[in-house]
């Protein structure tokens, strides 16, 4: 393997705009994640805006860029731990997120998700025909960003460049999602002169059929960049949650007087079919570790052989961080989740043996250490697969919740103590453990995808490695400080920290929400036990269902996960995503047709609108996330719930016409946008 060029990769400058960029986007993904229940990708936007900043110096290089978003992509990526993490407060058990104990989590969490999935680097990333589509997009962004620059070993065909002789990074289409975005944002949650949804509800008898289209242009980017075997599946989760389960559970619900259809079929699907969606959830995670099982091990085995050929190695392009310093830095964290599992418990150590302390302590922490090496190796693999956006960090959470709580059970059994008090410190604890799971599933999702772009452009993956470990820590030092602004702004769904509060525009956390309701449920013998095993017998037919066609037809899958999750999230979320999972379909099929006309690949037809359509998407996930950031902190300022209102509740019925008229042309000028886009990015 011959040696290659030694140019500029880990700076201090770019350390500093991946900081920057860090804060933008995690504060971005938090606020949608506490909304929606969802996240973006921030690799694809982050390499963008590196490349706009850093063509300012002329010793720049394409790889200096690749590690400004690896950086950036990585404290995104951790911002995952809002799936559980408000749970706490939500139980009462926390008043706020205090910042050492949070930030501590999520900085060891990330560490051992970045050191978990080092060795799986040759095998899953170097020598796999894994698709790892973020970071092929990352990599091509780049590339098309850094014409000339060549560091990787197998060059790929780089993209035309524009007429000036340097190629456009792309910059605008980010801008002008984000632009639009924001405005659109700006009048719903803002000015509120526009509805974030309609709501409509068909009676039949003692049932009702709910039809929620949501006006959310954030989810239409997050929809678009889904694709259209998402968006099938999501559709099939709302049919089935709520054409069949709801109305089906509301035949058998109590219908107390004066109390309407709605509100009943909506008290049934959160109490009890969302649970159903859990357990859909759940069992297709489980179904994915199982498929990936032997190419995981065999991957881990075959890194571990290979790791020990480390000082031979000459090209940097093949380097990883030495294997003797992972395991340092693996034991010192060990020992860091000591100590923080110590701190977390030490306030309730006067109601706790020391046996029950200390059993507690290692427990839990050896289950953090152990699990989270075999969810980072899984996760790490899915993302290869299907991509960091689709992978199951939510059924992951809810399986890491379900064995927490068995471990506490069992360590009840033998030293007590632990669930006594309602259980109050049992749920806490479980939640706060699957919490460190839940970051090292994100990062290991993250890493891989960011070592992936890297051998696209000739990174060096130690490099790539330290930076991924310094956006872990940087954004385990932001997450607390934006949690505690979005918690004092609007509340989480059952914790308003102060009385008066308007709960409807409360964040709803729905993941946290899930975990917490779950825990509480194992230890308060309450958990609705057959609507979750009914969702496991609902995803065992959509797997063999889902088998059956990717095994009999080339193009058609039906992903469970997406399904579960149609059922699981409000049906405003799902209907705003399947509205860009349809625009993608209707780009996909002019293009399709032009292919044929033309005569040339449908890949190449594809190329450009592609890419476009990629930062376009990214463009009003990003611009929406923004603006929610910018009302949280003027609501948290002044302390006035609609601080930019500029109408009452009576304009509500004709705001929701207004949004439904501005959301359909929108996403036809999204289409429209697309296709008529020639010049290459």
């Amino acid at each position: 393997m011959s040696s290659s060029p030694s140019p500029v990769e880990l700076t201090l400058r770019g350390v500093i705009l991946g900081a920057v960029i860090t804060l933008l986007f995690t504060a971005a993904n938090i606020y949608l994640g506490l909304k929606v229940g969802l996240t973006f990708a921030s690799s694809i936007p982050a390499a963008v805006i590196s490349m706009a900043v850093l063509r300012c110096f002329k010793s720049s290089s394409i790889l200096e860029n690749n590690m400004v978003q690896t950086q950036a992509s990585a404290a995104g990526t951790l911002s995952s731990v809002i799936f559980i993490l408000p749970g706490l407060l939500m139980m009462g058990y926390w008043s706020g997120f205090p910042f050492w104990q949070t930030s501590a989590i999520c900085a060891i969490g990330g560490v051992l998700g970045v050191l978990f999935t080092i060795p799986l680097r040759r095998v899953m990333v170097v020598h796999s025909t894994l698709p790892y589509p973020e970071g092929v997009a990352a990599a091509e962004i780049l590339r098309v960003g850094s014409p000339g620059e060549d560091y990787a070993e197998a060059p790929v065909a780089r993209p035309k460049v524009v007429e000036d002789g340097r190629a456009a990074p792309g910059g605008r289409e980010l801008l002008i999602g984000s632009v639009i975005s924001a405005l659109f944002a700006l009048c719903t949650t803002g000015f509120k002169v526009l509805a974030d949804s309609a709501t409509l509800w068909l009676n039949a008898g003692r049932s009702a059929f709910l039809i929620q289209p949501g006006f959310s242009l954030a989810m239409v980017g997050a929809g678009y960049l889904m694709g259209v075997s998402g968006g099938i599946a999501l559709f099939i989760g709302i049919a089935l949650c709520w054409g069949v389960f709801v109305p089906l559970g509301m035949l058998w619900a109590d219908h107390p007087a004066g109390v309407a259809l709605g509100d009943i079929g909506m008290n049934v699907w959160s109490s009890q079919v969302r649970f159903l969606g859990a357990g859909v959830i759940g069992v297709a995670a489980v179904w994915t570790l199982i498929t990936l099982l032997k190419p995981m091990v065999k991957g881990v085995m075959a890194s571990l052989r290979e790791a020990g050929h480390f000082a031979a190695e000459k090209d940097r392009r093949d380097r990883d961080i030495p294997i003797s310093i992972q395991l340092l830095l693996s034991g010192l964290m060990l020992v860091a989740l000591l100590v923080v599992f110590y701190q977390f418990l030490h306030s309730a150590a006067p109601m706790l043996s020391a046996g029950a302390l200390w059993a507690a302590i290692i427990g839990c922490s050896l289950f953090s250490f152990i699990f989270g090496f075999l969810v980072a190796a899984a996760c790490g693999y899915m993302a290869g697969l299907i991509g960091s956006s689709s992978s199951p960090i939510s059924g992951i959470g809810i399986i890491a919740v379900v064995l927490v709580s068995l471990l506490i059970v069992a360590l009840e059994s033998v030293v007590g103590g632990l669930t006594s008090h309602g259980g109050q410190l049992a749920i806490a604890l479980t939640l706060f453990t699957a919490s460190i799971v839940i970051a090292m599933a994100a990062i290991s999702n993250d890493n891989l995808q960011d070592l992936k772009a890297g051998l696209m452009v000739g990174a060096t993956p130690y490099k790539q490695q330290v930076a991924l470990i310094i956006g872990c820590v940087v954004g385990a030092l932001i997450i607390p400080p934006v949690l505690e602004l979005l918690y004092h702004a609007y509340g989480f769904a059952g914790a308003l920290p102060r009385p008066g509060m308007d709960e409807t525009q409360a964040l709803g956390a729905p993941q946290a929400t899930l975990m917490t309701a779950i825990a509480q449920g194992v230890f308060k013998h309450q958990l609705d036990w057959s609507m979750l095993l009914s969702g496991v017998g609902v995803g065992i037919v959509l797997i063999v269902i889902d088998t059956v066609l990717r095994r009999t037809t080339r193009s058609l899958s039906m992903p469970v996960i997406a399904v579960g999750m149609g059922i699981y999230l409000p049906s405003s979320v799902n209907g705003a995503l399947i509205f860009g999972a349809i625009v993608c379909w209707f780009v996909n099929r002019y293009f399709s047709r032009r292919a044929q006309l033309s005569g040339n690949t449908l890949e190449a037809e594809l190329d450009r609108p592609r890419r476009r359509g990629v930062l376009l998407a990214s463009g009003l996930i990003v611009g929406e996330s923004l603006i929610g950031i910018l009302v949280a902190a003027l609501i948290g300022a002044t302390g006035n719930d609609t601080p930019l209102a500029l109408v009452g509740s009576d304009f509500a019925n004709i705001a929701q016409w207004l949004s439904l008229a501005a959301f359909i042309a929108f996403c036809v000028w999204f289409y429209r946008y697309l296709i008529k886009q020639r010049r290459s990015i």
